[in-house]
Parts: C-alpha cells; sequence; structure tokens
C-alpha cells in the first residue's frame, strides 16, 4: 500500500484552530460498520450509542508544557526546543530548530538564564539529547517557562492551557493530547457511568512520531517511534470483565487503541500455544512501536472513538485498518463537504 492512497483534500479552513466554549458540544460522527450508514450527531450524545457493561479505555496521560524558548548565550541565535522523552538525570531527548546551530557542546539558556541546557549528542533520527541544569523543582520551572507544544497547524495561541488537557489527565508525559478524549467533560462522564458503562484507564505518553509525517512511499517501510505505556491490573480487570460478559470494548483514540493492541498482541507472543480470539489482558508496561495500518488483526478493540486525522498520517492508516480505507476516505469527504471542524480541536468519529 501507498502512502499516497490514504490522502485526501482538505480546505485549511477547516483545521479548527481554537476549542470549542463547551467540550462536548462537538459534533459526532457515527460509522455503522455493519450496515455502513453514517449518522451526524452531537458528542454529547454519544451515551445514545453505548450500553450498560460497554467500557471505555480512556488515556490519562498528561501534557506537559514540553515547548521551550530559548538562546544561544554566545550569538543569540533563537532556539525552540520541544521536549520528547525523559531519559532521567535530567537528559531529555529532544526535537530542536534550527538544528544547525545545536551541535554537541552547544548550550542553550531559557528564562534569562533560570534554565541551561547542554547538547549531550546527535540521535539517529536527528534528536538532541540535551542535560539541563537550574536551581529548584523540575516541574515548577518548566511550568513556569514552557508552552504546551501545540501541532504546527495550530497557529492560534491557546488561552487556557486545560483545554489542551483531558478532564481525567493525571499522568505526566505527554508531548501531544491524546485529542479523542477532549470531547469528555465531567458531566458526560457521571452520565456515562451512571447509565452503567465501566471506564478503564491507562497511559501512553504520546511522543515523537505526532510530529513526524510519514516519509517512505510504501507504508510497509515506515518504522513508529517507540511510547511508554502502563496498563494497571484494574484496568486489565475491567476490561477481561467486559469481554467475559460480551460487552464492548470502546477505545477513546488511536493512543488508547495502540496500548490495548500492543498489551495483547506481546501477551499473545508470549502465550502462543493459546489459540482464543480474545484472551484476557495481564497488568503491564513497558515500550510499544506497534504500527497498526488495512490487514491488522485487532485483538480487544470493538469500537472506536477519534478525531478527523491529517492525511496521509499513520492515525488515518489506523482508522482505515479498524474499518476500511474506501469508507473511511468516503466519510472525511461527507465530513469536508457537512463542514466538520479536523484534527485537534475538531470534531469526533464513532466507529461501531
Amino acid at each position: 500500500m501507498k502512502v499516497s492512497d490514504f490522502n485526501y483534500s482538505l480546505p485549511p479552513e477547516l483545521i479548527a484552530q481554537d476549542p470549542l466554549e463547551r467540550r462536548s458540544d462537538s459534533r459526532l460522527m457515527v460509522l455503522d460498520r455493519k450496515d455502513h450508514t453514517i449518522e451526524h450527531r452531537h458528542f454529547r450524545d454519544i451515551g445514545e450509542y453505548l450500553n450498560p457493561g460497554d467500557c471505555l479505555v480512556v488515556n490519562d496521560t498528561k501534557v506537559i508544557p514540553a515547548r521551550l524558548l530559548g538562546v544561544k548565550p554566545d550569538t543569540g541565535a533563537a532556539i525552540e526546543v520541544l521536549l520528547l522523552r525523559n531519559h532521567g538525570d535530567n537528559v531529555w531527548e529532544a526535537l530542536v530548530r534550527p538544528g544547525k546551530k545545536l551541535r554537541p557542546g552547544a548550550e542553550v539558556s531559557f528564562g534569562d538564564g533560570l534554565l541551561t541546557g547542554t547538547i549531550e549528542s546527535v540521535t539517529e533520527g536527528g534528536n538532541r539529547m540535551i542535560r539541563f541544569s537550574y536551581e529548584g523543582i523540575w516541574e515548577e520551572l518548566l511550568d513556569r517557562l514552557g508552552e504546551m507544544p501545540l501541532p504546527p497547524y495550530i497557529t492560534h495561541k491557546l488561552q487556557d492551557r486545560d483545554r489542551y488537557q483531558t478532564v481525567y489527565a493525571t499522568h505526566e508525559g505527554s508531548a501531544a493530547a491524546p485529542t479523542a478524549g477532549l470531547h469528555f467533560t465531567p458531566e458526560l462522564l457521571e452520565e456515562l457511568e451512571t447509565k452503567g458503562i465501566r471506564i478503564a484507564r491507562l497511559t501512553l505518553h504520546v511522543g515523537l512520531g505526532t510530529f513526524r509525517p510519514v516519509k517512505v512511499e510504501t507504508i510497509e517501510e515506515h518504522h513508529m517511534h517507540s511510547e511508554y505505556f502502563e496498563l494497571s491490573e484494574e484496568a486489565a480487570e475491567l476490561i477481561n470483565r467486559t469481554k467475559a460478559e460480551g460487552g464492548r470494548v470502546i477505545s477513546v483514540g488511536t493512543t488508547s487503541t495502540r496500548t490495548l493492541e500492543s498489551v495483547a498482541k506481546l501477551q499473545e507472543t508470549e502465550n502462543s500455544g493459546e489459540n482464543t480470539d480474545f484472551r484476557p489482558l495481564q497488568a503491564c508496561s513497558g515500550w510499544t512501536d506497534i504500527f497498526i495500518y488495512p490487514g491488522y488483526r485487532f485483538r480487544v478493540v470493538d469500537s472506536l472513538i477519534t478525531n478527523f486525522h491529517l492525511p496521509e498520517s499513520t492515525l488515518i492508516m489506523l482508522v482505515s485498518a479498524f474499518y476500511d480505507r474506501e469508507h473511511v476516505l468516503e466519510a472525511y469527504k461527507t465530513a469536508v463537504e457537512e463542514r466538520y471542524r479536523f484534527f485537534s480541536f475538531g470534531d469526533a468519529m464513532l466507529l461501531l
């Protein structure tokens, strides 16, 4: 399959630049994979499509203010650093701009010297390993100096940092928000739980791949970045019970989907002697670079909530694997015609 097979035409004015005043007022396109029908609703109506005994699986990662703006003390040149992964001992892997100015040994000053970064090495992919020096508490300093790392297609300034966090964001570590979850409000979650819908929390810290396009022509040649995930015993038990009782596992976003399928695939490999459609999940943590594209066999996820994604991205490929490429592209064409809002602050899609 070619990357160009996942392209579509999008008028720039449909890229949502600002979040709606109320999260759940986003529109919701509902795709029925059995009947191939499309309904147009609002996200607040999602409970009408969920049944008691179903389980929503959400990603409770929390975005850190990972965008740092600094200068080179020797030249005064402006430098932008996007923190991607904490390697411990005050060393972070980061995207930097402009990269040519930051060779090993170079220093960058942030906040008039409150924070200093020294380039230790350049990774194979061109990222920088930066060792930071500072006094005080790292989290407080980052909160003071850092900005939320909004995607490059969002050009408006974010007025409220919390609008780029889900209402259940808990564990800090992401360089981008799991945007399918941005539509939930505390009231909507309470309404769903009252209806008998379970909510399981897992964690996947969104990292490098969010900012990198697919650069190969054939998608099978693409290699995903690694991201850290955690699946707790409580979440695994909720998901296993849902499956055992005939409920649906409804994944909120591609990050939750990748985590669930990574765990299932890993444990399937470890227990290759068994042969069942679903094997109960076990609590675990680790790194995943799973790449889901058409032809993939889903092991856990029964339904998917997701936003509208960039053309030719690994995210639209995952959605196409869950449904099929032709119907997904048809739905995207309909979304353009119906003037849906696209990408991170845009509208949502429910695939049943």
